[in-house]
């Protein structure tokens, strides 16, 4: 099974790359799974221009790194979006990735062409935060649901993780790792039933 990892923090190992790669190790103990880390802080992906191009050919007209992505995106299982949240919403890098999806919106909505019909498939969105605001993952939630949808990735579930700002704090709470992990064996037995 494909797992697309897409990390949109620019701090390396950082709180929601760690909360990743823990629920992508357990996965890795409960099924058969190829991981895929895409950090978007190494490619170069452009802002999308809103040209209108893509409407006609659901192709975007940018030639960039979102070539292959496209293709990591397309050929993915399973879809792990992880971001910090930045002033209630996500990072810029996820952000960007996310714009550029438009082409695949017009693919699907304008010009009639599935991606991967296959209901087999799954998108998560993993976020953390430093405060604790009650609505502080809405926007990245809305966000996520409208990208998945748009991308033909049925959205699934997302694992939220509050208080964690310094680098390290969630790699240092036993009690949200565990959790992450039984997140991750949820992930696991849907995955294995839907087989």
């Amino acid at each position: 099974m494909n797992v697309l990892i897409v990390l949109g923090s620019p701090r390396k190992n950082g709180n929601s790359e760690v909360l990743a790669r823990t629920i992508v190790e357990t996965l890795a103990s409960e099924i058969p799974v190829e991981p895929d880390y895409l950090r978007l802080t190494k490619h170069e992906v452009a802002p999308c221009i809103g040209c209108g191009g893509c409407e006609k050919t659901g192709m975007c007209v940018i030639k960039d790194d979102m070539i292959d992505i496209y293709r990591r995106t397309d050929a993915a299982d399973i879809i792990l979006l992880t971001s910090p949240i930045y002033f209630y919403g996500p990072s810029a890098q996820i952000k960007a990735y996310i714009d550029r999806c438009q082409a695949r919106w017009s693919r699907k909505y304008l010009l009639k062409e599935r991606i991967r019909q296959d209901e087999k498939r799954g998108g998560y969105l993993l976020s953390t935060a430093a405060t604790g605001g009650k609505k502080l993952f809405d926007a990245s939630l809305l966000i996520a649901k409208s990208f998945f949808d748009a991308i033909d990735v049925p959205y699934c579930d997302s694992f939220l993780v509050r208080g964690v700002d310094e680098k390290g704090a969630l790699a240092d709470s036993s009690e949200q790792l565990e959790k992450a992990r039984l997140f991750a064996r949820k992930i696991a037995a849907e995955m294995k039933k839907n087989a």
